[in-house]
């Protein structure tokens, strides 16, 4: 099983960026996609998920209407589009996968910054 996040880097206070999520190992549109997040310092919070089907998303209430979390079960792929970037975003990013296992991808950076 692997989970594999890229897409992460340094970006400018409202600025954007996507990450993406390769899924491999399972049966990817079995399986609730989710992104997280953690901070220096604290722990691993919640941010967006997506039921199999996409039909049903949920968000952290300090990413709504900023983030969108989509996904390709074609392409066993989770995304998560981030726009105006703030300070405070500034974590390791991590995907997971729930549903008759939990697997977790091994994170990606993303530093929002002038």
């Amino acid at each position: 099983v692997q989970l594999v996040e890229s897409g992460g880097g340094l970006v400018q206070p409202g600025g954007s960026l996507r990450l993406s999520c390769a899924a491999s190992g399972f049966t990817f549109s079995s399986y609730t996609m989710a992104w997280f997040r953690q901070a220096p310092g604290n722990e691993r919070e919640f941010v967006a998920a997506s039921s199999w089907s996409g039909g049903r998303r949920n968000y952290a209430d300090s990413v709504k209407g900023r983030f969108t979390i989509s996904r390709d079960n074609a392409k066993n792929t989770v995304y998560l589009q981030m726009n105006s970037l703030k300070p405070e975003d500034t974590a390791v990013y991590y995907c997971n996968a729930n549903g008759l296992n939990t697997y977790w991808g091994q994170g990606t950076q993303v530093t929002v910054s002038s």
